[in-house]
């Protein structure tokens, strides 16, 4: 286990299911230069529900050394779409390195709840790994990273991969949805109680009542901390030490449970930051950790 503490300038408390998008992206005006870079393939259908296409966009660079990141697009467990060369820039540095990129949607709230979140990002995982030569990576090394419900959602991939069901008459579930490495922004880790008695901030945001308006026997299922056991993928988690809306207990609490499991983990603490980071601590403290993390467990030794 490793616990970093870095300190920059705070940042205010920002609300994950409408502006993490905001939090996310480098300088808006540099992404119109880098997209011309990449080769950008959109709207890649992984599943159906209710009549409607889950996908996701393929951002791949000239550089490609054959590993891809899953960026989950989530935050409040909403899944929205936008043109995929606006999500470049919050991931440039990943794309810089020679990671292949996939944008990935799952069913949205208000119409889904978190364990359909869940099960979409895990389907997503198998169609990717069945597909994975025409897609040109390695199967074998599928990282994940998200912020907030897609922190939550990378923790899920994380915790809870199988080998796939071999009997299935649908092929894309005979695939694996193990991943070989995840980051986690301020991640919720534990939703147990929240159906019925949540945070008083996640309950003073009434855009979260809808994805946590499922069973409550349904929990501890879609609550990582629950979920780790030895075989789960290596993580690290990014946290700012002012977070009102997911307090960094919520990452200090897992991140025994995960050295208990050796399990491979990493918590770095971004002092001063809240429910999300500025430029400043992305360029100096949250990328440069996360890049490092993936060239350690996605880059062929």
């Amino acid at each position: 286990m490793v616990q970093h503490f870095l300190k920059l300038k705070a940042v205010e408390p920002c609300l994950a299911y409408r502006v993490i998008t905001a939090c996310l992206l480098f300088v808006a005006a540099e992404q119109a230069v880098f997209a011309e870079e990449f080769q950008i393939t959109p709207d890649v259908v992984y599943g159906h529900k209710d009549g409607m296409a889950l996908t996701f966009d393929v951002i791949r660079p000239a550089n490609a050394n054959g590993a891809a990141i899953l960026h989950l697009q989530s935050g409040g467990w909403y899944s929205n779409w936008s043109e995929p060369a606006s999500r470049v820039g919050a991931n440039e540095p990943f794309l810089k390195a020679g990671y292949t990129v996939l944008i990935v949607r799952h069913g949205s709230a208000p119409r889904y709840q978190v364990p359909d979140a869940v099960a979409d990002v895990r389907r997503c995982i198998r169609y990717v790994r069945r597909n994975a030569e025409s897609l040109k990576i390695d199967p074998q090394r599928i990282g994940v990273w998200g912020g907030s419900a897609g922190g939550h959602l990378t923790l899920m991939l994380a915790t809870t991969g199988d080998d796939g069901d071999a009997a299935s008459k649908d092929e894309v579930l005979q695939h694996s949805s193990r991943i070989a490495a995840g980051v986690a922004w301020y991640p919720p880790t534990d939703l147990r109680g929240w159906t019925t008695k949540p945070p008083e901030a996640i309950a003073a945001v009434p855009a979260l009542r809808p994805p946590l308006s499922f069973a409550e026997n349904l929990e501890q299922s879609v609550s990582p901390i629950a979920q780790v056991t030895s075989d789960d993928a290596p993580i690290m988690m990014i946290h700012g030490d002012r977070d009102l809306l997911v307090p960094i207990e919520h990452s200090q609490k897992i991140l025994p449970v995960l050295e208990s499991a050796k399990v491979p983990c990493e918590l770095i603490v971004v002092e001063g930051a809240a429910h999300g980071y500025s430029p400043e601590q992305n360029q100096n403290i949250v990328y440069p950790g996360m890049v490092r993390w993936f060239n350690e467990h996605l880059v062929k030794k």
